[in-house]
Formats: structure tokens, C-alpha cells, sequence
């Protein structure tokens, strides 16, 4: 790590904390050189690749724009949007992967939908589920109805 004063090529840790959330180390350096302190924050990357084939960082803000689209009109709070990317997020670093298909982050953002909103979940579900006829939906529904006041199941991540 360079010193950001003197641009030295090396740094010594002085004290290393996990952030409140787990995903990041806030690391505090000292410059051997100048003396200078800095501090530095490293997080483990997360890729994601588009359709198209192209990567780029995974983002919370994304999560929340594309599910924000389905929950119009619906009473879903942006903390409540907050919180759902972020389980999301959670969700798939847990697979140790450091890339993922857009698919795998849409289908992990059912479940936590379907806790937050049903016709939200619905409206999301029919696009990353491929609906192409209404039995899709009266599927769906249906599922819905059989489970209701029961706990949503997980949708699994694939490798």
C-alpha cells in the first residue's frame, strides 16, 4: 500500500477492524517512512456478468432499482429495499463465488421478496422466471395460497 503523503511503497497496519455490516476491514497504516497515518478499507470484490457477457461490481443499487420497478404502487419503503439488497448481497457472497450471472442474483432476490410482498414477488418472479402464459401466473399463485402463513422457502444459488 503506497503512503498517500510521501508515496512510499510500503505501510505497516496498526489496527484492523471488521465494519458493522461484516463485508469490509477497515484497516488504520502508519507510512516507516514519514510517519504519515492513513487508513484503508478492503472488501472482497464481487462481479457480476450481464447477459450481454459483460462484467462489472456487483451493486445494492441496482438490486434496488430493478425490484423497486416491481414494488410501484406497493408499500415498500426504500429502507425496506435497503435491507432486501442487502440480504441479497449477503446471499450470494455466501456462495464463495466471485462471479455470478445476473440470473443467480435475480432468483436470489425472490425469496426475500416474496417475505416483503407477494405482488411484488409476482411481478419480479414473471420476469426471472420466464412467464409465458397465464398458467405460469395461476401457477404461481397457486403456490403462493399453498404456502401461505407458512415461511418462504430459500431458492438455493447454483455454482
Amino acid at each position: 500500500m503506497h503512503c498517500p503523503f510521501c508515496r512510499h511503497p510500503d505501510s505497516r497496519v496498526i489496527d484492523s477492524r471488521t465494519s458493522d455490516d461484516g463485508l469490509s476491514i477497515r484497516r488504520r497504516r502508519q507510512c516507516p517512512e514519514c510517519g504519515g497515518r492513513f487508513s484503508t478499507i478492503e472488501t472482497a470484490s464481487l462481479n457480476v456478468i450481464k447477459r450481454s457477457g459483460v462484467i462489472e461490481p456487483f451493486s445494492r443499487e441496482k438490486v434496488m432499482s430493478g425490484v423497486r420497478k416491481a414494488c410501484q404502487g406497493r408499500p415498500v419503503t426504500d429502507g425496506d429495499l435497503a435491507v432486501l439488497a442487502q440480504r441479497v448481497e449477503e446471499a450470494v457472497r455466501q456462495t464463495g463465488a466471485s462471479q455470478v450471472d445476473t440470473n443467480e442474483i435475480g432468483l436470489a432476490i425472490l425469496g426475500p421478496l416474496r417475505e416483503l410482498d407477494e405482488v411484488a414477488y409476482l411481478r419480479f418472479a414473471s420476469v426471472y422466471q420466464a412467464f409465458e402464459s397465464l398458467e405460469d401466473f395461476e401457477t404461481a399463485i397457486s403456490l403462493l395460497r399453498a404456502d401461505h402463513g407458512r415461511p418462504s422457502p430459500r431458492v438455493p444459488l447454483e455454482d
